[in-house]
């Protein structure tokens, strides 16, 4: 990582290329018809710096999550455009945009989506098996030394803790050297010591490996770990906030509160 700070994550005017690992210019997303019609985004506008950690924070139903996956490619978008690197998703087939999501995007959930017969150095390194690829051995290394798993390598996820079992998931969305990763509340089947473990290796990840994440998160200590936080609320982006703590964030998330939508 270079010692020139990349900008923070924008909410206007359009994110121009180069500084930011993906961005969405003027989204919108509606679900249902008629009295069930839902704008779960609405020209939104963002852009996610390289070298960054960006948390994305709403009330429910604010849309955070449907940010995400559209940004992630999991979802379409009615309007507007969504790329990662150079490459707008929107343009793709499905066949291009399976594989960009394997080749340029990570993936961490809330469920660790570990595959219970397979030792954990053969969960971290499924995706690029099944791709045919071999991992580069020195990243690897590097991932697994970061995450702390070298001597569970050979444990299946049964033999683990939940924080192992997690950290094994954001190894395995490390290891392929993806453009970003996107992890969906990724501490919340976690205690708070596994949480923090967790936290603290995506933080880790970005400062000494340098990549981007983008973490959706409810919980304003989960959020301080990161570099930036950006606020939602009715499929809008509302506010955005650098070198956030827990305090500063739970201020701003109460001043939310009569906003809740029906969403």
């Amino acid at each position: 990582m270079t010692n020139t700070a990349p900008p923070p994550a924008t909410a206007h005017p359009a994110p121009e290329a180069g500084a930011y690992a993906a961005r969405a210019h003027e989204i919108s997303k509606v679900y249902g018809h008629g009295d069930a019609r839902v704008i779960a985004l609405d020209s939104v506008t963002v852009g996610i710096p390289r070298g960054r950690f960006t948390a994305i924070m709403g009330p429910s139903g604010s849309g955070k999550s449907t940010l995400m996956h559209c940004m992630a490619g999991l979802d379409s978008v009615d309007s507007g455009e969504v790329l990662v690197g150079e490459t707008e998703l929107t343009r793709l087939k499905d066949k291009q945009l399976t594989r960009l999501r394997r080749d340029k995007i990570g993936f961490i959930f809330q469920a660790f989506n570990l595959v219970p017969t397979l030792t954990a150095l053969e969960n971290i390194t499924l995706p690029m098996d099944i791709a045919g690829r071999k991992p580069d051995k020195a990243w690897l290394d590097k991932v697994i030394d970061t995450v702390g798993l070298r001597p569970r390598l050979k444990h299946r996820p049964s033999e683990l803790s939940g924080g192992q079992q997690q950290r094994v998931a954001c190894a395995r969305a490390l290891a392929s050297r993806p453009e970003i990763i996107f992890a969906d509340e990724p501490t919340g089947n976690l205690d708070s010591r596994s949480g923090a473990e967790v936290l603290g290796f995506l933080r880790d990840s970005v400062r000494e490996m340098g990549q981007t994440i983008v973490m959706v998160t409810h919980d304003p200590s989960a959020a301080a770990y990161a570099d930036q936080v950006v606020f939602l609320t009715d499929g809008r982006i509302v506010d955005t906030m650098a070198n956030p703590t827990a305090e500063r964030v739970l201020e701003r998330m109460k001043g939310f509160e009569p906003e809740v939508s029906a969403r």
